[in-house]
């Protein structure tokens, strides 16, 4: 009781002695509240760390997704570089291609 009055806001009040079975029932559903309050407090802290977890796993994935582009770009630059080095050494034929790699419609046309 002496809490409870503390809580409200009234300091130094004189609390008369609760009976047994007032105290019991006051004791009950504090300890009933503070239950609730404990297993709302986890529920709630399990889901943060539900989230926390999941948005990691999705960063982690995205981050790999990333660099597996990356890389495959990469590979895609280096085999562009190796046509053109290609095409320089059979004297310049290749580099009427343009960067797509592929001939112009106009000389495949004039070939036929």
């Amino acid at each position: 009781m002496r809490t409870k009055m503390r809580l409200l806001g009234f300091r130094g009040a004189a609390v008369k002695p609760l009976n047994e079975e007032a105290a019991a029932e006051l004791g009950a559903e504090l300890l009933g509240e503070a239950l609730v309050f404990g297993v709302g407090g986890l529920c709630l802290y399990l889901e943060y760390l539900r989230q926390a977890g999941q948005s990691r796993r999705r960063e982690e994935h995205l981050e790999q997704t990333l660099s597996d582009l990356r890389q495959g770009f990469e590979q895609l630059q280096r085999d562009l570089d190796e046509l053109r080095a290609q095409g320089h050494g059979q004297g310049g034929a290749g580099c009427a291609q343009g960067t797509s790699g592929h001939a112009p419609t106009q000389a495949v046309m004039a070939a036929a």
